[in-house]
């Protein structure tokens, strides 16, 4: 989900909001891979992959405490970075059971929803960089749809449909792609961020991310087993 973030100072000159950019894109880039490791973490302590796959909702917890601890104080560095990396890394280990589960049923899927997930990431990024838009209107906007896809899924749980479920996932690139611009022309035009809000930048992005890649494994997923 995208997080508010509104007691930054903004950006005043050019060369802040280089720095912002750079600190920014250098910190997800760092969260992605302690999430690759993450992953492979649990890959390697089955006994903790297991516990994860049976306790879902409190691992959960567990990731998202240093999200919480983080976004209390953003700029207080070296523990910003500190926490933003150990959730990242937690992040991956709850995701470790998903995608053990996704590959024995169809294998290659994980690395070919990261592919589709990174081109769409430079894709969209680049628009928003590019384009000589105002995308100010689209956070509202997209913030409502992902309400809609919350209380959607939560219907879902208690009624099941594969069907929905597919429906589901194609929402979710939807309203994360269409963050994904939000945020990008938050970082680099609005001059919301200052150059040291480079963490709350980056997990903006970093959940945008993630929720795209999830998404698109559940397409890939669900295709490969039909096939």
């Amino acid at each position: 989900m995208s997080l508010p973030y509104s007691t930054a100072i903004p950006v005043r000159t050019g060369a802040e909001r280089a720095t912002l950019v750079r600190r920014t894109y250098g910190l997800v880039s760092v969260g992605v891979l302690l999430t690759v490791l993450g992953v492979a973490f649990g890959f390697s302590q089955p006994s903790v992959m297991n516990a994860v796959a049976a306790h879902p909702f409190i691992s959960f917890l567990f990731a998202m405490a240093p999200l919480f601890l983080v976004m209390r104080a953003p700029r207080e560095f070296p523990r910003n970075v500190a926490l933003t990396g150990l959730f990242t890394f937690i992040e991956g280990v709850w995701l470790s059971p998903l995608i053990a589960l996704v590959e024995r049923a169809a294998p290659g899927t994980t690395s070919q929803a990261a592919l589709l997930t990174l081109s769409t990431f430079a894709v969209l990024s680049l628009y928003a960089v590019f384009s000589r838009r105002d995308f100010s209107a689209w956070g509202s906007f997209f913030m409502v749809g992902l309400w809609v896809l919350i209380a959607a899924s939560l219907v879902n749980m208690f009624f099941y449909s594969a069907t929905a479920s597919l429906w589901l996932a194609a929402g979710t690139i939807l309203v994360f792609g269409g963050l994904l611009v939000f945020d990008t022309w938050r970082i680099v035009r609005s001059g919301l961020y200052g150059e040291d809000d480079y963490v709350a930048a980056a997990v903006q992005i970093y959940l945008d991310l993630l929720n795209l890649f999830l998404a698109i494994l559940q397409l890939l997923g669900a295709n490969r087993r039909r096939n």
